[in-house]
């Protein structure tokens, strides 16, 4: 840390949507200083000449260079690319790293190898703050996990499950494909991935986790929405326990949670959108159970839930500089 006692943090990866909502965000925390923020293709450029909104809060310029002096360093890189950065690039041994990747999420040898821990703090607060390495979960599997592990915990995802979940444009990320354009998207909805998506593996690792024996299919259909931030989840299986039982089992494992909120009422979109927060909403029909979890993809999806990885990892309270505002309309 510097002499005022902050966070000496860097970014690489620092031009794409969550590269961009991690700036935003640590520009208002109190206690980290952005020490440089990397994009080889925008090297020289100030921050706001890309993330425009930036205007009149920075004048930092991006940095097409790593410097090795700093206590964190965020990866919001592309899917395939922090590996290589982390072999191409000498990091400090004392410089804890998160990456927003799906490159070291899953137990494999290269993220064993790597030292890396699972960065959802609903399940794995504590290896988190002792934690150098961190790999930040996906968006999609944030939010479907946090709708059911309260269940894995108690070894009660017996049957099938099946989840459809709507995201915004912002979770495709910044490269140009047909289906981001706002011509295709606007007033449109289409699924894609169904039944093979990327997060499907760290999902399912998390339920094992707490539930080992769990075998039951997860059959998830996403959607893409015409809206560009958040993720609607609906997700159901059979769970034979009477309601207030399952309510109660739910606000019990999310005690601990900060970020993390039971509502008595349907919950909408709009609720979440710009917070760290999820939104968590029961029925239960006959002895099926309904889900519906809320969150924002760019913060508890990715950027500030690094944020959160990073308050735990350096001791700070676990919602410092992520009290937001929702835009509520």
């Amino acid at each position: 840390m510097n002499t005022a006692g902050k966070i000496r943090v860097g970014i690489a990866g620092s031009a794409g949507y969550t590269g961009g909502e991690l700036i935003r965000l640590l520009l208002l925390h109190p206690h980290a200083e952005i020490v440089f923020a990397h994009s080889k293709s925008n090297a020289g450029k100030f921050l706001y000449e890309v993330h425009a909104d930036l205007r009149g809060e920075t004048n930092l310029q991006f940095s097409g260079t790593m410097r090795e002096d700093v206590d964190v360093l965020f990866l919001c890189l592309g899917h395939g690319e922090s590996k290589q950065f982390l072999d191409e690039n000498k990091i400090s041994p004392h410089t804890r790293l998160i990456d927003l990747s799906q490159d070291f999420r899953l137990p494999s040898s290269t993220a064993q190898s790597h030292g890396f821990v699972y960065g959802l703090p609903e399940l794995n607060k504590d290896k988190i703050k002792s934690a150098v390495k961190v790999a930040n979960p996906g968006c999609f599997a944030t939010c479907i996990q946090l709708a059911l592990l309260p269940l894995a915990a108690q070894r009660l995802l017996k049957t099938d499950v099946h989840v459809s979940a709507t995201t915004g444009s912002t979770g495709a990320g910044q490269a140009l494909s047909p289906t981001i354009h706002f011509s295709w998207r606007h007033s449109n909805l289409s699924a894609y991935k169904t039944f093979t998506h990327q997060h499907l593996p760290e999902i399912i690792h998390s339920l094992r986790q707490l539930q080992p024996d769990y075998s039951a299919e997860l059959n998830f259909i996403p959607h893409r929405g015409s809206f560009t931030r958040g993720i609607f989840a609906t997700a159901y299986t059979e769970v034979d326990r009477p309601f207030t039982e399952i309510r109660k089992m739910y606000a019990d494992f999310y005690a601990g949670s900060p970020f993390v909120f039971l509502s008595d009422t349907p919950v909408d979109l709009k609720q979440v959108i710009n917070t760290n927060k999820c939104f968590l909403y029961l029925e239960q029909h006959g002895s099926r159970l309904l889900i519906i979890s809320i969150i924002d993809n760019l913060l508890k999806g990715a950027s500030g839930q690094a944020v959160q990885n990073m308050n735990l990892m350096c001791g700070l309270e676990e919602t410092c500089g992520l009290k937001l505002k929702a835009v509520a309309f």
